[in-house]
């Protein structure tokens, strides 16, 4: 039985997802991996992110990102091992997102006592995670923690941000929506990154994209012009009910005033990054 209000793990979920999230928008990953021999933007985010499951091929990252096109993924990996292995990448994710920390939140909140309780907060969250069926938690989880507040917190993130997803993968399969149907799905309800980035960023042609919301259409979760029709809007509301149900034991072991307090610590901390240009501004929208 859950001690938690309604939707208080998902509310703790999406700024966790988002503080982590700002290192893939940053130039300072740019150029720590340029310092690697790794210059191509695509390759240099697939390396950050796989990096924790090895030199893993196109394969693997199609199975475990889920919605990325394999012939995309497949012009960068595994060659980009070739230029730096995968504990390499590791060491230098982690330059990346000093970096970019200190650059966005300012050298007084990376010291700060707020920025400590955060990562223990998050770090004591992930105790109740668990590896199977789980791979890209279940890499990170094999690194070991970093010693400096803002590095911890930044890992304890990953660590909450991929085990949600992977559950959110689970939820995906049961839905029944392949890939550019979850992108597209996700897109119509205003919240999920817009068209371009999605197709620059994803690897899919706007062939596949079209494609897509007519399977949709023909299903009955979109309607003529694009948007959500009912049975879409609540396929999109049980998928997240269901992302929930499996992300909830981190929560739940945090309890509600944890729960309640790092919400306020990392939305604190995400508003500051947001708002010294974390992210693009036409990141989100249907269009």
């Amino acid at each position: 039985m859950t001690n938690l209000p309604p939707l208080a793990g998902r509310r703790c979920a999406h700024p966790v997802n988002l503080l982590h999230a700002t290192l893939f928008f940053s130039p300072d990953l740019d150029v720590v991996f340029k310092d690697l021999g790794i210059e191509d933007a695509s390759a240099i985010r697939l390396a950050a992110r796989s990096a924790p499951l090895g030199a893993v091929g196109p394969g693997t990252v199609a199975a475990s990102f889920y919605n990325y096109n394999h012939t995309f993924l497949a012009r960068h990996l595994p060659a980009v091992w070739e230029a730096a292995s995968p504990a390499a990448v590791v060491d230098a994710r982690l330059e990346a997102v000093d970096r970019t920390l200190r650059r966005l939140l300012g050298e007084d909140a990376v010291a700060s006592p707020e920025m400590a309780e955060a990562a223990e907060l998050a770090l004591r969250a992930t105790e109740a995670c668990t590896r199977p069926a789980r791979p890209l938690y279940a890499g990170n989880a094999d690194l070991p923690v970093p010693d400096a507040p803002h590095l911890r917190l930044w890992h304890a993130t990953t660590l909450l941000r991929e085990h949600r997803g992977d559950g959110h993968l689970a939820a995906l399969l049961t839905a029944g929506l392949d890939p550019v149907e979850a992108l597209a799905s996700h897109t119509a309800t205003g919240k999920g990154m817009a068209p371009r980035w999605v197709l620059r960023t994803r690897g899919w042609g706007r062939d596949d994209w079209d494609a897509a919301r007519e399977r949709l259409r023909e299903r009955g979760l979109l309607d003529a012009e694009g948007e959500l029709t009912e049975a879409g809007a609540a396929l999109r509301e049980n998928l997240e009910a269901e992302t929930d149900r499996l992300d909830s034991t981190p929560y739940e072991h945090l309890g509600a005033d944890g729960v309640a307090r790092l919400t306020e610590l990392t939305k604190s901390f995400l508003v500051a990054a947001a708002g010294a240009g974390a992210f693009p501004a036409d990141l989100t929208g249907k269009a």
